[in-house]
């Protein structure tokens, strides 16, 4: 290569680095200014007017801003602060993320009216509400959501028999699909059916409404779902810490606990699920077996309908990732759990039962499916528990009186007040 040939490679490898530190200052030079909003976060923003001035101290708009109180919050917040504290003094407190996460639980609002209340970006809230919740999960989940223990399956036992009249009974079991955005190049990962993407949310309830243990599952089916889920096959494989079998109250019969399902799931020697109404309308002894059944299992309707009322999130379709929308389901119920405990120690009565028709769950579908193959043990211990539900021992006093010959249930009829009749009299000037 000659020198002039040498000269000219070095000139232009001298441009193109000029070129690149210009192309790069010029970067620099145009890269955004802090937006004035965001610069008045500690004048203006929602938790330096609205919160710290007006919610803390009344103690019943502090609940319907958080949906918890502040005693709660004190404790979740004292469960996640070291994990979410900033170091530096003047970066957005451990504090003021919680309030965020909470409020978007709370109301389901977009980060792009967040940031306009709390005077934060929306690329920082998408990052916050993701740490948070992860910390909250892992926090929350140990203490409000633990792995039952044979002992605590047995304290639910007595309580289902005591409020629910259902015998060596440890949950209802029932499974929604909670609708997502369309993931980023996830193809058909998570979408369904139906024709909209969706994660299935998998739960075990207790007789107090109180989630024992859920699962996200976001790639499986409607038919068989249980049977591949983590806690299917826990169950199935003797993994779960269920008691043995015993004695069913009142009789000398063995029968092992199960759970309490529809007919998405399969009947088996751990599963209880209605008749079909085609066999049920055929004898009565099914239509009370049915009725029973289906009684105790409000318990897991409810806890969806107080989820989803509480936490209005669940009222539209989720537009975060589909990993972060497994914490975020997680810790609903976790913070479910907290309030469900809170509720029972100040109120004895009876909470407001849920039909099928009323219970709000705009963004949570049943799931539906053939359920799978039944197996022998599982018709056995359901004619057994058919025939103590219609046992003089077994019966509760208002069953026969709740059905009907065609399997559904009576409802009182309501008197309508009589209209009076009221002659209109026509003027004959009007009539000309």
């Amino acid at each position: 290569m000659s020198d002039n040939a040498t000269e000219s490679l070095l000139l232009c490898l001298l441009l193109e680095e000029d070129d690149d530190d210009f192309l790069l200052l010029y970067a620099r030079k145009k890269r955004n200014a802090p937006d004035l909003l965001f610069k008045s976060r500690t004048k203006e923003g929602s938790y330096s007017i609205l919160i710290k001035n007006h919610l803390i101290g009344a103690e019943e708009k502090f609940r319907k801003y958080c949906r918890i109180n502040k005693n709660q919050f004190d404790f979740v917040l004292s469960l996640i602060v070291e994990e979410i504290q900033p170091k530096n003094r003047h970066a957005i407190t451990a504090e003021e993320k919680l309030y965020l996460t909470l409020r978007f639980l709370a109301t389901g609002e977009t980060f792009e009216s967040l940031s306009t209340s709390f005077r934060i970006s929306v690329s920082y809230i998408s990052r916050l509400v993701k740490r948070v919740l992860n910390v909250m999960r892992e926090k929350l989940v140990p203490i409000l959501m633990k792995t039952p223990t044979r002992d605590d399956f047995k304290c639910i036992e007595q309580i289902f028999w005591q409020k629910w009249n259902i015998p060596n009974c440890i949950g209802g079991i029932d499974g929604k699909h909670v609708r997502v955005r369309a993931p980023k190049n996830s193809g058909s990962l998570f979408f369904n059916y139906k024709d909209y993407f969706s994660i299935v949310l998998l739960a075990i309830v207790d007789a107090n409404c109180k989630a024992v243990d859920v699962g996200a599952y976001g790639k499986e089916s409607d038919n068989g779902i249980f049977q591949k889920s983590t806690m299917g096959k826990q169950i199935a494989t003797n993994r779960f810490n269920i008691p043995p079998p015993k004695l069913l109250q009142g009789s000398d019969v063995m029968s092992p606990h199960f759970l309490i399902g529809d007919e998405a799931f399969a009947l088996s020697h751990f599963m209880m699920k209605p008749y079909c109404r085609t066999q049920a309308r055929l004898e009565r002894e099914k239509l009370i077996y049915n009725y029973r059944l289906c009684r105790g299992r409000r318990v897991t309707e409810n806890a969806f309908g107080l989820l989803s009322q509480v936490f209005r999130v669940f009222y539209t379709p989720i537009a975060i990732a589909p990993n972060v929308v497994d914490d975020l389901i997680l810790t609903c119920c976790c913070l479910h759990n907290l309030l469900r405990d809170g509720y029972l120690e100040r109120h004895s009565l009876p909470f407001h039962i849920y039909n099928a028709t009323d219970r709000p769950e705009e963004n949570m579908i049943d799931i539906v499916g053939s359920g799978g193959f039944a197996n022998r043990d599982g018709f056995q211990i359901r004619e057994n528990l058919k025939k103590k539900f219609c046992s003089a021992n077994g019966a509760v006093s208002w069953q026969d009186s709740a059905v009907d010959d065609d399997g559904t249930q009576r409802r009182p009829r309501r008197k309508r007040p009589r209209r009076r009749a009221t002659a209109f009299m026509l003027n004959s000037s009007h009539t000309q």
